[in-house]
């Protein structure tokens, strides 16, 4: 299991994806290291709680940032938060 942090969600000018969520790990600073998380499962845990997984899709950049998707929306206050990374794919 890895720990990672949620940066934001995944957007673009006028439009919010709630569902993507961009994702950084301590310590990978490149697209080649953070390319073997792609197909991993994620779960995040809120405060209630609640657990919400969704698996890595891709890479986003080339610092290390990883794009998550849920299968439901996180809410706004997931952003700072620490999500899990499993070993195993989903």
């Amino acid at each position: 299991m890895v720990k990672a942090k949620i940066m934001q969600f995944r957007r673009g000018k006028r439009t919010i994806h709630e569902k993507h969520m961009l994702i950084e790990i301590e310590g990978i600073d490149s697209k080649e290291k953070a390319e073997k998380f792609i197909e991993k499962k994620v779960e995040w845990t809120s405060p209630a709680n609640k657990i919400i997984s969704g698996k890595i899709a891709s890479t986003h950049g080339r610092n290390g940032i990883l794009r998550a998707i849920f299968e439901t929306g996180l809410p706004g206050q997931s952003i700072g938060t620490e999500v899990k990374i499993l070993e195993e794919k989903k």
